[in-house]
């Protein structure tokens, strides 16, 4: 059976911005905002203090004793502040928050306020009503970005503009606890002016209405407006807890509404949030466009609530390059000619454009020791460049130049944000080989092992791979001579990444490098001063990429240098 709870989510998603939301005492309390009645309590207790006389464990009754009436909120607070001014005053330390205060989170907007806040960000919650004096809803409603407008005062209903043009509107029907024109006895809700009847009258004939925490006990005057309304064109739910009262009761079956029993307002309002947050994701389109997976990726990168969107975003666009590549990666030609390679590859660089581009995005905004920002792009290293068996001495490995574009993307971005422990952790990345066996990104997926003799690519790649990535990179090195600095940077460390990588399998070194970067000279003298002034501590060292303590980096580094054709 379909919950009410879920029926308001669906009918909330299916109709942004139709739905007001009416707010009692109640919503507050975990805020440890008291109630009225609470707050009459609390004064009946002063007041016996006052006297001297002990009124526990029944305040209520010893006011009807002493006094000979019913105890009443309204009554009380007009004989003990007769102003409205007074009154304000006396009611200020019960909403504002104390340095004294106890109670964390005390006096502050609770979880229920901020998932209205967030319904009202995501435009699906365009009114709050509310009977309360504290701030609280227009807290919350800040912090997610929202300015309202306020609306507590018959000169601000006058003023508004009208409800279709604003983007969020609180209606403070009894006033706000700062204004002296707060209302609180019974005459001053048993009425309210023209200016609040008419606007009310308009929201519940053009709104459906959410209601929660109110009993309707007190409020003759918003009773009165609900009963004149006879529009059913929204629904209204009441979310109840306990027993009704009995004019909520009425309004209940009058206005057909429907009950929804609930805990308390934190975890409706939560499930309510949590429901249309599901179906609005469920209702996202797929991330083909570039534009929006990128988009999607800065905004997932920013938040870690977001790191399961993350991590489904990166699986999407593989999911998208495996499809459309599989012809590319499991096809053969009849024979490997330049023509053939060159369709092969160019036809994988396609595939893979949006996926460089978010790779290229990923490198530059993944934090330092976000496992969770990692561990996305290393399951996409190996998935793209694993296979089941390696490639024969006259076969180019195109499964594995998905993945080499993938890295290169990646690594770019990571060495022009200088975020080398990115860098670091990616060359790391298992990837298997053949059934059985597994060797890191730095050894399988550095160009070097894409053809074993296909003059073709070996002689032509250092081009393709810059060429192919510069588009993607301009979201961030927009300047070509940066571009070529950056790109440079990059195939040293991936140089320097394999060589340490073939020593430790004890395999004879060869060059890593066909055509030697033009900055390469420049690059591994930064490098070498920075381990001569930093030892230990310099960064790439704590990246690891190339060795995991000074020493083992010269080591590398003396490796290399043989192989580079000019010391510049």
């Amino acid at each position: 059976m379909i919950s009410p709870t879920e029926s308001l989510a669906f009918s909330m998603h299916a109709n942004p911005g139709v739905y007001a939301v009416l707010l009692g005492s109640g919503v507050s309390r975990a805020a440890k905002i008291p109630t009225g009645w609470e707050i009459t309590l609390d004064l009946i207790r002063q007041l016996a203090a006052l006297r001297k006389k002990p009124c526990e464990p029944d305040p209520e009754r010893w006011y009807q004793n002493t006094f000979g009436k019913e105890l009443d909120y309204s009554d009380l607070l007009d004989e003990l502040c007769p102003t409205p001014a007074e009154r304000q005053q006396l009611l200020r330390a019960y909403f504002e928050p104390i340095s004294e205060d106890p109670d964390e989170g005390a006096k502050q907007p609770t979880p229920a306020h901020h998932a209205i806040a967030a319904l009202a960000a995501g435009g699906f919650i365009r009114i709050v009503l509310t009977t309360n004096f504290d701030r609280l809803i227009e807290t919350a409603l800040e912090n997610a970005g929202v300015r309202p407008a306020v609306l507590s005062t018959r000169d601000h209903v006058q003023g508004a503009l009208p409800l279709i043009h604003t983007r969020c509107c609180v209606v403070k029907l009894h006033g706000d606890y700062l204004d002296t024109r707060i209302r609180n006895t019974r005459p001053e809700l048993d009425r309210y002016s023209p200016e609040f009847d008419r606007l009310l009258d308009r929201i519940f004939d053009e709104f459906g209405l959410v209601v929660c925490g109110w009993s309707a006990t007190w409020d003759r005057a918003l009773c009165a407006a609900l009963q004149r309304a006879s529009s059913r064109r929204f629904m209204t739910y009441w979310a109840v807890h306990g027993e009704v009262e009995d004019e909520a009761r009425r309004l209940i079956e009058h206005r057909a509404a429907r009950k929804l029993p609930i805990k308390d307002a934190d975890e409706f309002f939560g499930c309510v949030h949590r429901h249309v947050e599901s179906l609005q994701e469920f209702a996202r389109p797929h991330p083909l466009s570039t534009e929006t997976a990128v988009a999607s990726l800065k905004r997932y990168l920013a938040e870690p609530r977001h790191r399961i969107r993350l991590s489904d975003l990166v699986d999407d666009v593989v999911d998208q390059v495996v499809a459309s590549t599989a012809d590319a990666v499991d096809g053969s030609p009849s024979r490997w000619d330049d023509a053939a390679v060159e369709q092969q590859m160019q036809s994988i660089e396609a595939a893979c454009s949006t996926l460089l581009a978010v790779g290229v995005t990923g490198g530059t905004w993944t934090e330092e020791e976000q496992e969770e920002h990692i561990r996305p792009w290393k399951r996409a290293l190996e998935r793209l460049g694993s296979r089941n068996q390696p490639a024969t001495n006259d076969e180019v490995d195109f499964r594995a130049y998905r993945a080499i574009l993938l890295l290169h993307a990646l690594g770019l971005g990571a060495v022009e944000a200088g975020r080398f422990w990115t860098l670091g952790r990616l060359l790391g990345t298992r990837v298997r080989t053949n059934y059985r066996e597994e060797e890191i990104a730095a050894l399988t997926l550095h160009p070097a092992h894409l053809s074993k003799s296909g003059p073709f690519v070996r002689s032509t790649l250092n081009k393709r791979l810059r060429e192919c990535l510069r588009p993607h990179a301009r979201r961030i090195v927009p300047d070509a001579t940066r571009y070529t600095i950056a790109f440079d940077k990059l195939e040293i460390h991936l140089g320097l990444a394999y060589c340490r990588a073939r020593a430790a399998t004890s395999r004879s070194m060869d060059t890593p490098f066909w055509n030697f970067p033009e900055n390469g000279c420049l690059i591994l003298n930064d490098i070498e001063e920075s381990l001569s002034s930093r030892g230990d501590d310099s960064p790439f060292v704590k990246s690891r990429i190339f060795g995991a303590t000074e020493e083992e980096c010269r080591r590398i580094l003396k490796e290399l240098r043989p192989t580079v054709p000019s010391q510049g």
